[in-house]
């Protein structure tokens, strides 16, 4: 039997409330969760890593639960990940073969650090004899959607055909992109609206800093992130910048109606996954669903569903950062240090929460429209965008000091050099990739494989 059927039942709207709300911690139980999503790719010849075969993805699974112990996460008898049993977190595969590791929980960006090194480090001495390779980019530079293999996960054969009714690049953003996220605690109500009100808004400005990928269909884009225009072309009802957080009486009850009034995609029984794609969550509380009818969800259905939901910060009982592209060690590690100073520093949430406390629905919505294309060239409110950006930097750094976790006589502000010198030059990854393939590279762009390696 699967976990959601040993998982209490939901009896009333206001269980749901209760789910989200037990998320909330006293400060001295904050951690800091990253994930990292890498593509995986074969050099010779350059192609795209299928999920069967002896040096396909599967076989990587295999030989990493071999070398480690970790669990294997099965799906109709096929691995589909690898689940530590010492410590949350562990390996999951996106739809187009994405190596994910959900990072477990860290005190600090120090650990963080040394999580992805030793993953990375593992990862690369098993994917090495497969002749498997992994790339941090935003958006895999040269092939199609259909180009790309497809995972054998049955809730992306639910989502993919789903995706096609629903927007025009959601199997762009299944199967061709990549994310680094941070996921970060809140201690209150209180607590969990101020810090979505601050993050939702700076969103747009930290996709910017962070901006990717500026290549698709093995060409240049016309986008810096090309990655953050597919969120905006996927699927409008589980997406977007949550203009209702910022409203007055926000909280866990007005969030819940969002996720109910968000369609569903699936419900899991007996380890398979049920087609319920569009049904909605409000009919399954009330014993409703055409598919189980009579039967009222679980805690995991419900946390199932919320998974399913893509805001650009996503509330569950943590809160997670959602706008970034994908890029190398330092670029991850900058990402988590840059939310968790904002974030986990009183001084410096207080002061970017003036900062952004007037900005409109409008001027936020036109923000995250525009960045895409123009990241910290943007303009807003007569200057370009670069200028937020170093003012969001900078507090992110006086909170890591102030944090003052020390490993090898650095506090954690040392993690966030390569967003200093970003935001000062205002000159994103992405830019710098589109000169190289005009200059050195002279329009060759499997060049990019060599030099985005992870």
């Amino acid at each position: 039997m699967s976990g959601e059927e040993f998982s209490p039942r939901l009896e009333s709207r206001a269980d749901l409330i209760d789910a989200m709300a037990a998320g909330a911690k006293p400060e001295a139980d904050w951690r800091i969760g990253t994930e990292h999503e890498k593509h995986v790719f074969y050099r010779n010849p350059l192609r795209p890593v299928p999920y069967p075969g002896p040096a396909g993805i599967r076989a990587l699974l295999d030989a990493i639960e071999a070398r480690t112990g970790w669990a294997p996460l099965d799906d109709r008898g096929l691995s589909i990940g690898l689940l530590d049993p010492k410590r949350p977190g562990g390996i999951s595969l996106e739809p187009g073969g994405q190596f994910e590791l959900s990072g477990a929980p860290l005190r600090s960006i120090h650990e963080t650090a040394d999580e992805l090194d030793q993953h990375m480090k593992l990862a690369k001495d098993i994917a090495g004899p497969l002749g498997i390779n992994f790339l941090g980019l935003g958006v895999t530079p040269l092939w199609s959607v259909a180009e790309i293999p497809a995972m054998p996960k049955s809730r992306y054969a639910i989502m993919t055909p789903y995706m096609d009714r629903v927007g025009t690049l959601g199997t762009s953003m299944m199967y061709r992109s990549a994310t680094v996220q941070a996921n970060l605690d809140f201690s209150s109500e209180a607590d969990m609206v101020q810090k979505l009100r601050v993050s939702l808004a700076l969103q747009p400005v930290v996709a910017a800093i962070f901006a990717n990928s500026p290549f698709v269909d093995g060409r240049p884009s016309g986008y810096l992130s090309f990655r953050s225009h597919i969120w905006l072309n996927t699927d409008r009802a589980r997406t977007g910048m949550l203009p209702q957080a910022f409203e007055p009486g926000f909280g866990f009850e007005r969030y819940a109606d969002h996720a109910l009034d968000v369609p569903m995609y699936f419900v899991v029984r007996s380890d398979r996954y049920i087609d319920v794609a569009g049904e909605s969550f409000r009919d399954f509380l009330a014993g409703r669903l055409p598919q189980l009818p009579g039967e009222r969800p679980t805690i995991k259905d419900w946390e199932n569903h919320l998974s399913t939901l893509f805001p650009e910060v996503r509330l569950k009982q943590f809160l997670e950062m959602r706008g970034a592209d994908m890029g190398g060690r330092d670029h991850v590690l900058a990402l988590s240090a840059l939310w968790a100073g904002l974030l986990y520093d009183r001084i410096a949430l207080d002061a970017a929460t003036q900062m952004v406390q007037d900005w409109t629905a409008e001027e936020r919505q036109a923000l995250r429209d525009a960045v895409p294309r123009t990241a910290l060239n943007t303009m807003f409110r007569g200057e370009p965008l670069a200028a937020i950006a170093r003012t969001v930097v900078t507090l992110a750094e006086a909170g890591l000091r102030r944090r003052a976790i020390v490993h090898n006589g650095h506090d954690e502000a040392i993690y966030l050099a390569p967003t200093r010198k970003i935001v000062d030059a205002g000159r994103t990854l992405a830019e710098v990739w589109l000169e190289r393939y005009e200059t050195v590279w002279r329009g060759d762009l499997t060049r990019i494989f060599d030099e985005a390696v992870m």
